[in-house]
């Protein structure tokens, strides 16, 4: 049975990143860049005015002297090609082009209009409010660098360069595959024994949220449907993500199904609760196999800890092996924790203003306590905190 850490560790070794894509930069928010990208042009690609004002020659801008303002006034847009000459002031706004000649751009607030001149209240300084070309960027800047994830100023700063269409990596499909003849959708009528199939969203999100695109379906316990379903699965998907059927019962079929279709099996069983049973293997095609436990917590538990990590990876991010690459967090315990087992146990929390508390019941089955969590609270074989002591643990 696998360290968890060993686990995740042989999970990654396995995992590359996915396809290098353009996409417009409207849809690339928190996508991770899969090339360095450099600057095109200069920003500012020319001199020009950062106020509302008067270009000049700032040693004629003392304070009281008197500039004839010229006849035309450069607004932002078309460089009319404008020249200040000596004793010259001409009229000029924010992002218009610096006339040739002129070193500076007084404020309008600081001169006096009187008719064709203006009189100077306050002098400027060679420079002043003047943006030089390429004081921004250089056109072979490098802008970007490859891994790095793309904002909203990022995008900003691309547009700014003329750039349309940058390079991320593609968003993996990662098919949910649930097992059980119990399992019924939601919306559907129940009868007595059946429950409704709460891993399918859940996971179908979960995996949204990571960054990959996920799709749903279903197999009863029957081989050769299970074969089916998990045949179509391994043929559309980069990663297949079954939830349930992969303990040691009588009907429990997905490591049978798998062998059949080629899956290799890389381990099985992890050193972690809730989490025991669970398997990972690959196809001979390169596509990525997990099977979580069919309990909703063990499987969003297992899910987050190793399936997580392969989304981000393929996603362009770095992935450490030995963090499930969740946001990790610390705080002081708000009451008794406990794990009298031999497993280090991930406890379901609530972390607020650095104190955590259980969020409710701990068994694998109760999602109510799951669905009030915020974080999970790892602690080892045999480990006891008192109240006021301190746990570690992800952010959910």
């Amino acid at each position: 049975m696998l360290e968890e850490s060993e686990a995740r560790r042989r999970i990654l070794e396995l995992t590359s990143p996915g396809v290098v894509i353009w996409v417009p930069l409207e849809l690339a928010l928190d996508q991770v860049i899969a090339q360095d990208i450099t600057g095109i042009i200069d920003s500012p690609l020319f001199d020009n005015s950062a106020m509302d004002g008067y270009a000049l020659k700032a040693h004629e801008a003392t304070v009281g002297s008197r500039l004839r303002v010229g006849p035309v006034t450069q607004a932002a847009g078309g460089d009319l090609g404008l020249r200040c000459d000596s004793g010259e002031a001409i009229r000029i706004f924010t992002g218009a082009v610096i006339p040739q000649g002129a070193d500076a751009v007084i404020m309008q607030e600081d001169v006096e209009r009187r008719g064709d001149f203006i009189e100077i209240v306050e002098s400027v300084a060679p420079g002043e409010y003047i943006r030089w070309r390429g004081s921004d960027v250089c056109a072979g800047q490098k802008l970007l660098k490859r891994g790095e994830i793309m904002t909203p100023t990022r995008i900003g700063l691309l547009a700014s360069q003329g750039i349309a269409e940058i390079p991320v990596y593609g968003k993996p499909l990662v098919q949910i595959v649930t097992t059980g003849d119990e399992l019924v959708e939601p919306g559907a009528p129940l009868i007595p024994g059946e429950i409704y199939d709460s891993n399918a969203p859940m996971l179908q999100t979960a995996v949204a949220r990571a960054g990959g695109i996920g799709a749903a379906s279903h197999a009863y316990d029957d081989l050769t449907e299970l074969k089916e379903v998990l045949g179509r699965a391994l043929a559309a998907a980069d990663m297949v993500v079954i939830a349930g059927g992969v303990s040691v019962g009588e009907r429990d079929f997905v490591k049978e199904a798998l062998t059949e279709l080629g899956v290799v099996t890389e381990f099985w069983r992890v050193n972690v609760k809730p989490g025991k049973p669970f398997v990972f293997g690959r196809h001979p095609d390169g596509t990525l196999v997990f099977g979580l436990p069919g309990n909703p917590v063990s499987a969003y538990v297992t899910f987050s800890l190793f399936v997580m990590p392969v989304i981000r990876k393929m996603l362009g991010h770095e992935v450490d092996a030995g963090s499930p690459g969740l946001g990790g967090l610390s705080g002081v315990a708000a009451e008794p924790l406990s794990n009298p087992g031999d497993r280090p146990h991930y406890l379901r929390g609530v972390c607020e203003g650095g104190k955590i508390r259980l969020s409710g019941t701990q068994q694998s089955h109760a999602i109510f306590g799951l669905s009030r969590a915020n974080c999970l609270i790892r602690l080892g074989p045999g480990e006891k905190v008192e109240t006021g002591g301190r746990v570690s643990g992800f952010a959910l």
